[in-house]
């Protein structure tokens, strides 16, 4: 008997000391996939409850843990209202990663546990709105009753639906929202910020600050073959740099978003795999990038303002968050918040060729090479920062779509001037041609 309790109090020990052993690797040098989940935990919670104004503990254990991955039930998240900074950890002790929330600039991660300074940096302009006046001038809708009985149906508005504004002919034709979620409720696009990072370049490409041939955009460009990568190369998902774009790992994307705090540098710093314009490899690196080099062509307080006074205010989208990473570069492959209604009105613009109440917003030509395929991707991408639905959906030849990650997705139709947005939590792939079909019938002349 003597033997047998040595040996359980042996045993007990070695599992006492492997598991403090573990505690304090997890604490001390935690694993690069648990600091990953940890980000992503605190910036998501962090954006939905400062500017979407949402509860903390749904927002993770709806939003953050839709993508499935057991670890992420694991992460406990503390939020600081005063402070406006959100925690996550595991077990809400290891591998812990803040983000912080700054007005006008949405919520960062940031990986080193710093301070950001605060930024004058004024949010958009929150004015009266008129709700006697139809939109887009006021918040009246009217509802068109056939596609209202379309919203209603749950096999073409998708599981995890929360809005669709249909806008048909510059009014709303029609809009749904789920449960909890609302008209003035902002929400994330994911990768529709590509788009609009785009939008912003052609109002530098208006005002001649930016052209589509530059080249030699960044430093660490300069003594290689990747000074020849042009401004388009990039527009056009054919830079040739390497990205891996895969969220299911410690890929460079989820390397990129949670654990960089310079997300430009680390894009800027990947080697080129083939020669700029020949190979289409979608990168959420290279909407950074963007961001970057416009941002590069003004000063800091007015590169961050930027947006808002060339876009979003001429446009009436109040309620537009473009974030920003903690070396103060805007997020623009991923993060910017707006209602459902305010994506409905960047999705008016480029169905309007960039016009907005007659006043040219971007160049002649731009929005046209939305709906024309670059030369590498086989007719699915396009020059400028948007998906093509191809001839097998059905839908006329000029749309093109704005396509986020978990089922967000803007479809531009110029010729009949109608645009759908659809906004949700769908981790499996959601195909928004079947409901877009169904309104183009249900709204034809």
């Amino acid at each position: 008997m003597r033997l047998l309790s040595r040996i359980v109090k042996v045993c007990t020990g070695a599992v006492l000391v492997g598991l403090i052993g573990v505690a304090a690797w997890l604490y001390l040098i935690p694993p690069e996939l648990l600091r990953v989940g940890s980000g992503y935990a605190a910036k998501i919670v962090c954006s939905n409850v400062f500017i979407a104004g949402r509860d903390a503990e749904e927002v993770l254990a709806v939003d953050v843990q839709a993508p499935g991955h057991p670890l992420l039930k694991l992460m406990h998240v503390s939020v600081d209202r005063t402070g406006k900074r959100v925690h996550a950890a595991l077990f809400g002790v290891f591998a812990g990663n803040d983000a912080v929330h700054r007005d006008g600039l949405g919520c960062t991660v940031t990986p080193n546990d710093e301070t950001l300074p605060g930024v004058e940096t004024a949010s958009n302009a929150q004015t009266p709105v008129d709700e006697t006046a139809l939109w887009p001038e006021g918040g009246k809708a009217e509802s068109h009753p056939a596609v209202a009985a379309l919203l209603s149906r749950g096999d073409l508005i998708g599981s995890g639906m929360r809005a669709v504004v249909v806008v048909k002919g510059g009014r709303i034709a029609g809009e749904a929202y789920a449960a909890g979620f609302s008209k003035d409720m902002p929400l994330l696009g994911w990768s529709m910020t590509k788009t609009v990072t785009a939008a912003v370049i052609g109002t530098m490409i208006r005002d001649g600050r930016l052209s589509a041939g530059d080249k030699a955009l960044f430093r660490q460009w300069q003594n290689d073959q990747r000074t020849d990568i042009s401004l388009a190369d990039l527009l056009a998902m054919e830079s040739g740099l390497a990205f891996n774009e895969n969220y299911g790992t410690v890929a460079d994307v989820t390397r990129m978003l949670y654990l960089e705090r310079d997300m430009a540098n680390f894009a800027a710093d990947q080697p080129l795999e083939a020669d700029p314009g020949i190979r289409f490899n979608y990168s959420s690196g290279t909407g950074v990038l963007l961001s970057r080099i416009w941002m590069s062509r003004l000063e800091d307080k007015a590169a961050l303002a930027y947006p808002r006074k060339a876009l979003f205010e001429p446009l009436g989208m109040a309620s537009a968050v473009l974030e920003v990473d903690a070396a103060g570069t805007f997020v623009g492959s991923s993060y910017m918040y707006a209602t459902a209604r305010d994506w409905g009105r960047m999705g008016l613009l480029l169905a309007r060729d960039g016009v907005w109440n007659g006043n040219r917003i971007l160049p002649e030509g731009f929005v046209e090479a939305m709906r024309q395929p670059n030369r590498t991707s086989n007719g699915r991408y396009s020059r400028m920062q948007t998906w093509l639905p191809g001839a097998s959906k059905g839908l006329p030849a000029d749309t093109f779509i704005l396509d986020g990650h978990d089922g967000q997705n803007i479809i531009v139709i110029p010729s009949l001037d109608l645009v759908v947005v659809r906004l949700g939590l769908t981790p499996e792939r959601y195909d928004p041609s079947m409901l877009v079909a169904e309104v183009v019938k249900a709204t034809a002349p």
